[in-house]
């Protein structure tokens, strides 16, 4: 019986061993199209968040915002890594002062140390952005979530009752609200900015999940006997969270602004408290004869707003299908 040439097709299918499937291999390598499902190199797909991941790394913006706010949270966690005075030990003798050995941003009106002070004040607007945030998203992701996915009656409280709150002005909302919870630390201005955050994450997820119930692979879970509670826990949840992420991302920058705002009109943060929206106050003032008391604690903050908002920016770039 006559060996099987290899160089004939018909010998290649009929030989076993995997003949035809390496003869479809191979053309489909040599016509560019890669490997095969279920050949020798098969890779394993990537996931939303691995692309998104691998898009991230490469992208400049991102990585300049995500080293500005690495050292922000590392200062904020331990400013006596680059600051070694005490913010509220004052020389009124060195009042308004300009920079001068060991105090290289200069004194302010009470005679504080300005660098000492824009490094601590790093401290309360982290800690009011982030933990705003997390509130908030925390909020108006379960309900918007959950409203999204059941529907009815629910969806309907829940947007009207999101609609009254977008209806109050912010800024004259935390007057009223912080002039009568008093107390002057982080935790009324974050439960304020947790009021009325939420609406604007509960719009976005209601309509992320509204979407994702929709799919095939939603209905195909269902029709297997998954209940309410794996469909959005495994199903849903993960595939309507990106929008979630980003917006929360871009309002953590506009939190800290608030919380800057708040502080500089006299109704968030107050003393002894370090905050550079109290350092701004404090300084407006004496903008002509002393600038560099409203330079440096101004700077921080556009920087740690600026730096908010481009990561923001990178995430929604990275995760939305649409924008690659």
């Amino acid at each position: 019986m006559p060996e099987p040439d290899p160089h004939d097709p018909k010998d290649a299918i009929q030989s076993g061993g995997g003949g035809a499937m390496s003869l479809a291999t191979g053309d489909a390598e040599a016509l560019g199209t890669g490997p095969v499902p279920g050949g020798p190199a098969s890779g394993k797909a990537r996931s939303l968040w691995s692309d998104a991941w691998h898009d991230l790394r490469r992208n400049p913006v991102f990585v300049v915002s995500a080293l500005v706010i690495a050292f922000l949270v590392l200062i904020a966690l331990w400013p006596g890594l680059i600051a070694s005075g005490n913010p509220l030990q004052c020389d009124l003798a060195k009042a308004q002062e300009g920079s001068q050995p060991g105090h290289p941003f200069g004194f302010d009106a009470q005679g504080c140390d300005v660098y000492t002070r824009t490094v601590y004040g790093a401290r309360a607007s982290i800690t009011v952005g982030v933990c705003a945030t997390a509130g908030a998203a925390l909020l108006g992701g379960v309900l918007g979530g959950l409203a999204g996915f059941f529907g009815g009656w629910w969806d309907g409280l829940l947007s009207r009752l999101a609609d009254i709150f977008f209806g109050i002005p912010i800024i004259l909302g935390g007057l009223v609200f912080l002039s009568v919870v008093t107390g002057g630390s982080v935790w009324p201005v974050v439960g304020f900015i947790v009021l009325l955050g939420w609406p604007q994450i509960s719009r976005i997820a209601r309509g992320s999940v509204v979407g994702a119930k929709q799919h095939d692979y939603v209905q195909a879970a269902r029709s297997l006997g998954a209940g309410n509670g794996r469909l959005l826990l495994r199903h849903i949840g993960p595939n309507a969270v990106a929008p979630v992420i980003v917006v929360a991302t871009i309002a953590l920058g506009t939190y800290i602004a608030l919380e800057a705002t708040l502080s500089f009109v006299g109704v968030g943060l107050k003393p002894p408290t370090v905050s550079w929206g109290i350092d701004i106050s404090n300084a407006s003032g004496q903008i002509r004869n002393a600038p560099h008391m409203l330079l440096w604690p101004a700077g921080a903050l556009s920087v740690t707003v600026l730096a908010f908002i481009m990561l923001g920016d990178a995430v929604r770039d990275a995760l939305d299908p649409k924008l690659r």
